[in-house]
């Protein structure tokens, strides 16, 4: 009915901004300067954090969403990045990420300031555009290369450490290096892959509040549009909002109201949400303008009229379910995601399918707002895992719903081996049997780990509760959180290897005291 696009409306309204780079080497904790003495500590846990980010590198990738010496300078890579993971990893709101950073001299490094300041850094408005230049695909990419880095800083260190102690060996850790000496074609490593839902916060949606919403919409709407054409149109178009309002209120009140009940208040609303467009077309024809409440409510009125369309085809049909349903008026991009848990069975936000490998770093492989079935993500995941690492894996644990024809026979195509009993009756031999079921329950125990990291993203980093409203800012932030995740894996393998390197250490100062004391208790020579 309203046919009209949004892209003139934005690209009047963009701001363009330049950006400009302060400097090209890593900014190290010894420089940063602290007004009341005294120096950062090497050992603190951002500043480890600062190291294992190549800044510089992802910087380049960032500049060139910028206009070249035109409009306001924009804010830093590292600052933007920098505050996002600071949010992520510590769960707190926009405003208290900015007094956070305000107070801790330590955060002012993290995000690259070179002295401590009293002042804000910047306003807690800016992490919207933060989240809106660092969308899902940056993230992604920004994450595959931290955690290349981390490894490579992680091992340089081990190897740096050892060769001071004495020691011709490789790295502590171990990770990234082919201990066996295999060829990069040969399969190595464990593929574990699952998909979850990331829940936006919401209200429950049900259709007769849809359309209540929906009509205090339209109301709005005509409310502003009338007074400036009020002479050429003439008196303001009835709209029987008290009415309408009680009989709502008549069955939303109800503790559990009969389906009938409900059919008739639907009935009563859809009248009354076709009366109010109908006045709407009528303005528009005299002059009134769809801006006259803001450009906010531009958008709305499209959504209104889809969600009209939707629920006239639900109430004339027996089926419950249509296509591209909508659920939220303010979040128009939102649909059902049908999980089947016995917590919830429909959720609503962003389906995602994650891959976590063998070592424990994790992967957001596919993040889209519509239902979709994640047994199709098996060979995208495995192609992923070979442009990762350069070979796909050996075994992949995936739950029943991966386990289809088709990748059966991928995998058997490039030798890998797909967790979970094979096609066709049971084998004869008991020995055989007895052995695929021990080697199916270990897939299972291993598999734990991906169930493992989607908790942690939902209890600890946000992912189970996603309060950003646009579509590009909830990818941004389901991304984050799977940044934060390998970030936190990083910063415990550095922490392992310091222990290790230390406890060697000591190890050897032990050992060199016994070698004194013997040397000091032999005779001396002639």
């Amino acid at each position: 009915m309203y046919a009209f696009r949004l892209d003139i409306a934005e690209k009047q309204s963009r701001v363009f901004h330049m950006y400009r780079r302060e400097h090209r080497h890593q900014l190290s904790f010894e420089d940063f300067f602290l007004p009341f003495g005294g120096k950062l500590s090497g050992n603190n846990r951002w500043i480890k954090l600062a190291e294992l980010i190549p800044w510089d590198e992802l910087e380049d990738d960032y500049a060139s969403q910028f206009c070249k010496g035109f409009g306001a300078p924009a804010k830093s890579f590292r600052m933007a990045l920098g505050a996002l993971i600071i949010k992520a990893r510590l769960a707190i709101t926009d405003e208290e990420l900015v007094e956070q950073i305000k107070e801790n001299p330590y955060l002012q490094y993290f995000i690259g300031l070179e002295a401590f300041q009293l002042s804000a850094a910047f306003d807690p408005s800016m992490m919207v555009y933060f989240r809106k230049r660092l969308p899902e695909s940056v993230i992604n990419d920004c994450n595959e290369r931290i955690v290349r880095h981390g490894l490579n800083v992680i091992q340089s260190e081990g190897s740096d450490d050892d060769q001071d102690a004495g020691k011709d060996g490789g790295s502590a850790t171990g990770h990234g290096s082919n201990e066996q000496g295999l060829s990069p074609s040969v399969n190595q490593g464990t593929l574990l892959i699952d998909a979850t839902c990331a829940p936006v916060d919401i209200r429950y949606p049900t259709d007769l509040s849809l359309l209540n919403e929906a009509r205090e919409v339209t109301e709005m709407l005509i409310d502003a549009m009338h007074p400036p054409i009020r002479d050429a149109f003439g008196q303001k178009p009835r709209t029987h909002r008290k009415k309408a309002r009680q009989q709502f209120l008549a069955v939303a009140k109800q503790k559990r109201p009969s389906i009938s009940r409900i059919r008739k208040a639907i009935k009563h609303q859809l009248g009354h949400l076709q009366r109010n467009l109908v006045s709407i077309d009528a303005l528009i024809a005299c002059g009134g303008s769809l801006l006259a409440a803001g450009k906010h409510w531009y958008h709305k009125i499209l959504v209104v009229s889809e969600l009209v369309r939707q629920q006239r085809i639900l109430y004339h049909s027996d089926s419950r379910s249509i296509p591209d349903r909508i659920v939220s008026l303010f979040q128009a991009h939102i649909r059902p995601i049908v999980r089947g848990k016995a917590r919830c069975n429909v959720e609503f936000g962003a389906k995602i399918s994650i891959a976590v490998t063998g070592d424990g770093f994790t992967y957001l492989d596919r993040l889209n707002f519509n239902p979709y079935n994640e047994g199709e993500d098996l060979k995208v995941q495995a192609r992923a895992y070979w442009r990762r690492h350069g070979h796909y894996p050996e075994v992949i644990c995936a739950d029943q719903i991966y386990r289809t024809r088709a990748n059966r026979a991928f995998c058997q195509r490039h030798g890998i081996r797909l967790s979970g009993p094979r096609l066709g009756r049971p084998k004869n031999d008991p020995e055989l049997v007895a052995a695929e079921k021990q080697q199916f329950l270990a897939d299972q125990r291993q598999r734990n780990a991906v169930e493992g990291k989607i908790g942690q993203g939902k209890r600890r980093f946000g992912m189970g509760l996603i309060r950003e409203k646009l579509a590009v800012t909830q990818g941004s932030a389901i991304a984050l959180s799977v940044l934060v995740m390998n970030l936190e894996k990083l910063l415990e393998l550095l922490f392992v290897l310091f222990a290790f390197l230390l406890q060697m250490l000591i190890g050897n100062e032990a050992n060199g005291e016994v070698e004194e004391r013997l040397l000091s208790n032999q005779p001396a020579a002639a």
